[in-house]
């Protein structure tokens, strides 16, 4: 769960997590809508299918107990350098250097090392590390070293006077800890989403998203991207129409969320509307749900905060 995310937004969903998955096997044998569901707002939800789909082998293949060799460790989907380092040094005790975000950061501060923070310099790095690596304790080790880059070494205004190990930092003593490492340039796409709320016999329609790609197995309300000089109920009816085979009536306005996600800015229009009795034509999966139910089906954040208008737990928002 850390991977990608802060620890103040990590700590309640760790701990509804291992209330509702407590071992290997509740895990492996729960449905994957519902790992899903449970990891909703979280993000990067390839993270819960691996996790899933990585208790289902442990459990199948190794008795629910985990690996403890490295070379098995890594078949294991979702299991990388970084998170099979981590387990063999903080379940099992084994020397390995863990090199996440911070630990990068940290590391390239003390060598001095120009350029951005990205994994290409990792070999580099992990070479300064096996060479100051412990014998003993080397869990505790890696956690404090991801801690220091969390805490102290910050990405920006780092706390260097209260570092405890300035004195052998190049960057703390030249005064290039502000520039090291180089920040990456993010740029945010923005989009315009409609997306159609459907309405029939008390029930709304929802749809789950491919197997593959963003938001992959999640379900949300059919629609999609606004083209340019659209616009937003033709760019709904035509989507629908592309999408359902449908035509839609009584289109109504019901709210505009905004959701940043890894690189879009999302402005996502909704509407209340209605189709006749033309049939769906075949696609992705589709359910009616009831009101009362949306929340049981794994949604992206952007068509939570439909939900929640939906439910009254939110307010329509500003009108575009």
């Amino acid at each position: 769960m850390l991977q990608q995310t802060t620890v103040p937004a990590v700590v309640p969903y760790f701990a509804r997590w291992l209330e509702t998955f407590p071992d290997v096997r509740s895990l492996a044998r729960a449905p994957l809508r519902r790992v899903l569901r449970e990891w909703q707002g979280l993000g990067y939800y390839a993270r819960a299918r691996n996790l899933h789909a990585a208790a289902r082998w442990i459990e199948s293949e190794h008795g629910g107990k985990l690996p403890r060799e490295e070379a098995v460790l890594r078949r294991l989907p979702g299991f990388g350098p970084y998170t099979t380092a981590a387990v063999l040094s903080l379940a099992f005790g084994k020397a390995c250097p863990v090199i996440d975000a911070n630990v990068r950061r940290v590391v390239m501060r003390i060598l001095g090392a120009r350029g951005t923070a990205e994994p290409k310099h990792d070999k580099v790095l992990g070479g300064f590390l096996e060479k100051v690596f412990p014998a003993d304790r080397p869990g505790d080790f890696n956690q404090a070293l991801m801690e220091l880059g969390a805490l102290v070494c910050r990405s920006r205004s780092p706390q260097c006077l209260a570092c405890p190990v300035r004195r052998a930092c190049r960057a703390a003593r030249e005064g290039t800890q502000e520039i090291i490492p180089r920040p990456k340039k993010l740029k945010l796409e923005t989009i315009e989403v409609v997306v159609a709320v459907i309405e029939k016999d008390g029930k709304l329609l929802l749809q789950q998203r491919p197997a593959g790609g963003l938001f992959a197995g999640l379900w949300e309300f059919p629609g999609g991207k606004v083209e340019t000089g659209e616009s937003l109920k033709a760019a709904l009816r035509r989507e629908i129409r592309e999408e359902l085979g449908v035509g839609i009536v009584n289109v109504r306005r019901l709210t505009t969320v905004r959701h940043a996600y890894t690189r879009f800015r999302v402005t996502l229009h909704a509407f209340r509307c209605r189709i006749g009795t033309a049939r769906l034509k075949p696609g992705l999966q589709r359910q009616w749900v009831t009101l009362s139910a949306l929340r049981r089906y794994p949604l992206p954040s952007g068509s939570v905060k439909i939900v929640d208008v939906l439910t009254g737990k939110a307010t329509r928002g500003p009108r575009p």
